[in-house]
């Protein structure tokens, strides 16, 4: 007979290592067919879908792990999440209307309740600018300058 027997039978080879995924495609395909979000899914939906979704939580985890790094840390916290998805432009808008449990608030002071400069420490910032100003001109337009003085001086004496 030429029926199938245990030993011979192939390896089977999920459609995530097909397609180098690492989130999975079949379970996304269940999810997309028992949602009834459409009468028919197609067969490229849920690898599509899942390799979006990878990228989305691998492009989330990289920032995530940059601020932890920023604060010293080790484990990425949900503080970690929200300055991650906060700080980018894209992410942000993203997931612009998205509350993170336990995440707390960007930090961000108005200007307008900043302490303004006392009058001493306004004071000393004017006296150092000038220094500066003076330092920076050229040699050459300082004797250009000293030299009409000079001339007249000596056809006063």
């Amino acid at each position: 007979m030429a029926g199938r027997k245990g030993g011979d039978r192939k390896k089977a080879v999920t459609r995530s290592v097909k397609a180098g995924l690492q989130f999975p495609v079949g379970r996304i395909g269940r999810y997309l067919k028992k949602g009834r979000y459409a009468q028919r899914v197609g067969s490229g939906a849920p690898v599509y879908l899942a390799a979006v979704l990878e990228y989305l939580a691998a492009e989330v985890l990289e920032l995530a792990g940059n601020a932890a790094k920023d604060n010293k840390k080790t484990r990425i916290i949900p503080r970690h999440l929200l300055l991650a998805v906060r700080n980018d432009q894209e992410l942000g808008r993203l997931l612009a209307g998205v509350t993170i449990a336990h995440g707390g608030v960007i930090p961000n002071i108005n200007s307008v309740l900043l302490p303004k400069k006392s009058p001493a420490a306004a004071e000393k910032e004017s006296t150092k600018s000038p220094k500066k100003k003076a330092a920076t001109k050229s040699p050459k337009k300082k004797a250009a300058t000293k030299s009409p003085k000079k001339k007249a001086a000596a056809t006063k004496e």
